[in-house]
């Protein structure tokens, strides 16, 4: 409970329009992925789908401290990145749907969402990917004296991997404009971290290449954005990358809709102690004003409702065209 709500005093106006609307936008992402997760039950959504519900306020938060220009990549689990940044609802279950109207045209499904206005260049289900993906974008901000960020999304298990640390070392070296941020859900797929690290310390793995590194508690909207904000502006100083670790936790599998599930392996029963951390709850307990939280509820609710409509009666791409965009066209030759 926060400091306010115990003492029973107002939080300060423009905090609490603050709150409101990034308790808006995690309601949101928690909505939409109810909603996908019934998608995947009934069957009419047949991509796999990996759902980010427990963690809204890590994109949110991140998110709140970019600019529209600053781009973000994310993995498998993104349909909260999406949302966060801007992308289009609609669009979102469409490509989910596997219809033309698709954020990626219905070609890639749940794993690969792209909104370019937006600063989406591309979500990658490839373990990892996005941490060179991020850094390459961050680079070429460097080298065309761009003053954008960009910020690589990620899993706990992601720091296993060698060529993360490729680009650690690469982004510190050059100084560049990138934020690795660290979704620690304490689960790599099904494997708890303990039995894969010796030590707790994953916000300490940039150290090796001189990345300052933080830990915050990734259900707590407030400390996600001033972790991400200070990070930002060291990027945007010219003062290098940095490591932010969120701690969190999925309330469904790894993938697919069950709760505490991962492909009928049961977890150790922590999923009922983070439900009492869920940061939508910790922050509508501090608004407070429940009838006005209602009505935008209500509001989220119909603009879920239209843009599932939507998505439906969207036309499917021709079967004609699925060899479009796989192969290179050759082009005349040059004389």
């Amino acid at each position: 409970m926060s400091t306010a709500a115990r003492s029973g005093t107002a939080i300060c106006p423009g905090r609490r329009e603050w709150l409101f609307e990034h308790w808006k936008t995690m309601l949101l992402i928690r909505r939409a992925e109810e909603t996908v997760a019934r998608l995947v039950e009934s069957g009419e959504a047949r991509c796999p789908c990996h759902l980010y519900v427990g963690q809204e306020a890590i994109a949110t938060g991140v998110c709140a401290a970019l600019t529209t220009q600053d781009t973000v990549w994310g993995g498998h689990r993104s349909h909260g990145h999406y949302l966060a940044k801007g992308g289009s609802l609609a669009q979102m279950f469409a490509e989910i749907l596997g219809k033309e109207s698709g954020c990626s045209a219905g070609r890639g499904g749940s794993m690969h969402l792209y909104a370019r206005t937006e600063g989406i260049l591309g979500t990658v289900p490839i373990v990892a990917a996005t941490v060179p993906l991020a850094v390459g974008a961050a680079l070429a901000y460097k080298m065309r004296h761009e003053p954008h960020v960009a910020v690589a999304f990620f899993g706990d298990g992601t720091i296993e991997e060698g060529h993360v640390h490729e680009a650690f070392n690469l982004a510190s070296l050059y100084r560049l404009p990138v934020i690795f941020v660290c979704e620690n859900n304490l689960y790599a797929s099904h494997m708890h971290w303990s039995e894969r690290r010796v030590a707790d310390n994953l916000h300490q793995a940039g150290q090796f290449h001189s990345i300052p590194g933080e830990r915050a508690d990734g259900n707590d909207i407030t400390q996600v954005w001033e972790a991400s904000r200070r990070a930002v502006d060291r990027a945007r100083q010219g003062n290098g990358p940095s490591l932010l670790e969120f701690r969190t936790f999925r309330w469904r599998g790894h993938v697919g809709a069950s709760f505490d599930l991962d492909v009928g392996v049961e977890r150790r029963g922590e999923l009922s102690a983070w439900i009492l951390k869920d940061p939508i709850a910790r922050t509508q307990q501090e608004l407070g004003d429940w009838g006005e939280l209602q009505e935008a509820a209500a509001r989220i609710e119909r603009d879920i409702e239209r843009a599932l409509e939507a998505a439906r009666e969207a036309t499917s791409p021709l079967p004609a065209r699925v060899l479009e965009h796989v192969f290179v066209k050759e082009a005349p030759c040059a004389r």
